[in-house]
């Protein structure tokens, strides 16, 4: 397309000229503007409108033709320019036509003798172009056998590998004919079947593999369940293992305490034991990475290899998630019927395997997180272990509400702690479980004290109150040493006849069973502090359980003397054997001696201990008191004082003589001392009372001299004692006579009214009621000379002692 802004081109000169010679100068402007406007291209439709507006339309038509006519003449001389220049190519065109005929006769003349020369050539060149055809097809068909060898190769490989189980391998095979050879096969025929069969044997490896870990689902179980009690047994000998050595420390403390020197064994044990623990943790350690299981080191299969080859195949088969959620499903499923309890077979017989195919269970589940490379994971294998925790403590709960035997609770409880042990070295959290154990502390330790009553109130019951007679050695350690209930490091001569009956060790053992049985319980429960949950049932057992016991047998089943005694004596011994159970409640508790030693407590069987000596002494004071119903014959006007004492007086210490030389055989010397001082106190008292009664109506001085060597001889019987107790037990035992002693020394004093004196009174006088002064020094007041001739007569003046006698009495009728 042409710009409409081109430089303007202007008409030849001649034309303008020669339109000026035949015009005016107005045409010849007219003329030139309508030229200038064609030669430009411009539109003449201006020129037109002009000439019809002017009405000169020829005018404008004359101007073109004219314009027309000065450009023929242009052409004209353009074409005679152009025409030359042609003729001058069409001469050079045919002398060009003769040169050319001239080299064709030439190339024709050339291929003609080239014909000749190359025609046996081309008939080689086909010949060796046919032979390189049929070689290159030869070539073809070698390469087509050549891979079907190879195929036929896999194929038969992939046939020895399935005939063999080598599921992977044929897999492999597959893999590699569906890869290489499938889309390249030459045969039609093999390529079909290829593409039918490779699918089906894909699909009978997977059927076959799954067939193999269903049956390893099964088998798994009762390996799991064996699993778990091995465990659960080799965390049960270590704990033995352990209890040994803490019993042979605590017997290295209590000789160490007692300063022996064969205390020296316990680190060398402790190697020992380390030795052969070896390594704990060895229970999972059975499987070798490959999945083979070895045997624990006790002959138990435990076989990964039928899961990690199905786990293996199904990657190769690109299953690997679809397996892994067939796995976890078919064991959560299997978890869950190992939690059904069977309502047929009690639970105390069932525990043991319902705990341990758990713990075999959780036990496999951390070797398959550790070494299936991805099989389960961490997270679902703690959600099955919080499953778990929630029905084994629904379990508990159920089950324990259930039980009404200590023992059997205590055995569950056991075999749970050891599971917790078992597990919590897998990495399993317990904390629920010992929380369940915990809460039912309180109904464990209500039925333990239970059956304890009944164990005690049957010892009781068949105790014949008959001292006990050791033969052997072995009895006596067994029913005194392992008590610590001997009085004397020295083993005595056999027969031995022990000071207490067969209710002390039988009793002894009850307490020593439920100190164990409680410190069983709460062993290895999570609290390491539990002495003084023990201590805390440990009194409830003495100071309610086994001290109501003894109150009874004492109220109801004590007749005599020697029975009395012998319950005192076993009240003695029980009091020794109380500060043994507390330190053998604090040496299994792990609590320092030094700790409990240094705490004061009050003797838990105090009651009891009470109760027997009260009825001992009671006894005594009967029998006692039927010696000094002879009292009756004492002769209160006597005129001579006797010198050897009264006959009362003599039966009641031949008697106590006796009751001592038998007593001291069993009785500690501190009871002895407290049963003598009731019954000389009661002697007292009774000589006291007779003085104040109404069968002594009046007495003189030579009856009171004879009270006076009644009392003397008492004294002495007291004094003969003194080397059985301390310097202070023997003044206590003879302060026991301390009323009837003051009495007759105020009565034979020349003095007596220095009983108004608070000094002398509070020291030499204390015992005495002032009122009781009075009735008795009443009944010596007599105004007959012969009743006081001791100290005045007829006729002569009045007796001091009998005026301040008098005195005494008037002053104590003003005070009273």
């Amino acid at each position: 397309m042409h710009s409409t802004k081109s430089r303007r081109r202007l008409p030849p000169i001649h034309s303008a000229t020669a339109a000026a010679a035949d015009s005016d100068s107005s045409d010849k402007l007219d003329l030139l503007l309508l030229s200038s406007a064609i030669c430009n291209g411009e539109d003449l439709a201006p020129f037109v409108r002009k000439a019809f507006a002017a009405g000169k339309p020829e005018t404008l038509l004359h101007q073109l033709r004219r314009f027309a006519r000065s450009q023929e003449s242009e052409i004209e001389e353009v074409c005679k320019a152009h025409y030359q220049d042609f003729i001058l190519a069409v001469d050079d065109l045919r002398s060009l036509l003769s040169d050319a005929d001239s080299l064709k006769s030439a190339i024709s003349a050339s291929n003609a003798s080239l014909q000749s020369a190359a025609s046996p050539l081309l008939h080689s060149l086909d010949a060796f172009l046919s032979a390189l055809t049929v070689r290159r097809n030869v070539a073809t068909a070698l390469d087509a056998a050549s891979a079907c060898v190879r195929l036929l190769e896999l194929c038969s490989r992939a046939n020895h590998h399935l005939s063999g189980n080598h599921h992977y391998m044929a897999l492999k095979c597959i893999d590699s004919i569906e890869t290489e050879f499938l889309e390249s096969t030459p045969s039609l025929t093999v390529k079909r079947m290829l593409e039918k069969q490779i699918p089906a044997i894909r699909s009978f490896i997977e059927r076959k593999i799954s067939k193999e870990f269903g049956d390893w689902l099964v088998e798994i179980r009762v390996v799991s369940r064996n699993l778990g009690q091995v465990a659960i047994g080799r965390a049960s000998a270590a704990r033995q293992r352990e209890e040994e050595l803490r019993m042979k420390q605590r017997e290295a403390e209590e000789q160490s305490r007692l300063s022996l020197r064969d205390c020296v064994y316990a680190l060398e044990e402790e190697e020992e034991e380390d030795d052969e623990d070896g390594g704990g943790d060895d229970l999972g350690e059975g499987i070798d990475g490959s999945g083979n299981g070895g045997n624990l080191g006790l002959g138990l299969g435990f076989d990964l290899t039928p899961l990690y080859r199905a786990y293996h195949i199904h990657q190769t088969l690109g299953l690997e998630d679809r397996f892994k959620k067939y796995y976890f499903e078919n064991r959560k499923l299997q978890l869950t019927s190992d939690f059904q309890v069977s309502s047929m077979t009690p639970f105390l017989e069932s525990h043991q395997t319902f705990f341990a195919q758990i713990a075999g269970f959780f036990i496999v589940e951390d070797r398959v997180l550790r070494t299936g490379g991805g099989l389960i994971s961490k997270l679902e294998v703690e959600n099955l272990w919080e499953t778990a925790v929630s029905k084994m403590c629904s379990v508990l709960e159920d089950q324990f509400s259930r039980m009404q035997t200590a023992s059997h609770l205590l055995l569950i409880k056991d075999y749970v702690s050891l599971l917790g042990v078992t597990l919590r070295r897998f990495g399993y959290h317990i904390d629920a479980l010992l929380d369940v154990l915990s809460k039912h502390r309180d109904k464990y330790h209500e039925l333990l004290l239970l059956e304890s009553r009944k164990l005690i109130a049957d010892g009781l019951a068949a105790d014949k109150f008959e001292q006990m007679l050791m033969k052997k050695e072995y009895e006596y350690s067994m029913n005194v040493l392992s008590f610590q209930i001997q009085t004397s490091d020295i083993v005595p001569a056999f027969p031995y006849v022990a000071p207490f009956s067969s209710t002390v060790p039988d009793c002894c053992r009850i307490v020593r069973s439920f100190i164990e049985d409680s410190v069983s319980f709460m062993s290895y429960g999570g609290q390491l502090d539990f002495y003084d949950v023990v201590k805390k049932y440990l009194d409830r057992l003495l100071s309610d359980v086994l001290d109501g016991a003894l109150l009874k047998l004492i109220s109801s089943s004590i007749h005599g003397v020697p029975q009395a005694m012998l319950m005192a004596a076993n009240m003695a011994v029980l009091e020794r054997a109380c500060d043994f159970f507390y330190r053998h409640a604090a040496q299994l508790s792990g609590v320092p001696l030094r700790m409990v030693e240094r705490s004061k407590r009050q003797f838990p069987l105090k009651n009891a201990r009470d109760a027997a000596e009260e009825t001992l002494s009671g006894m005594l004071k009967t029998k006692v008191d039927g010696f000094l119903m002879l009292m009756e014959n004492v002769n209160w006007m006597t005129d001579e004082a006797l010198q050897n004492g009264n006959e009362y007086v003599n039966e009641v210490i031949i008697y106590l003589e006796t009751l001592v030389s038998t007593a001291q055989q069993i009785l500690p010397a501190e009871v002895l001392r407290r049963v003598l001082q009731e019954v000389l106190s009661h002697i007292s008292e009774k000589i006291v009372g007779v003085f104040l009664g109404d069968s002594v109506k009046r007495f003189n001085v030579n009856a009171v001299m004879g009270i006076d060597v009644d009392i003397r001889l008492l004294e002495s019987f007291a004094d003969n004692l003194a080397h059985l107790f301390s310097e202070a037990e023997a003044i206590q035992l003879k302060s026991a006579l301390a009323e009837s002693r003051q009495l007759i020394n105020l009565l034979l004093s020349n003095h007596p009214e220095n009983f108004l004196n608070p000094v002398i009174r509070e020291r030499s006088y204390n015992a005495l009621d002032y009122r009781k002064v009075v009735i008795i020094s009443e009944k010596l007041k007599d105004p007959s000379d012969r009743l006081f001739s001791s100290f005045s007569g007829r006729g002569a003046k009045p007796n001091p002692k009998k005026k301040s006698l008098d005195n005494l009495i008037k002053r104590l009728k003003d005070v009273s």
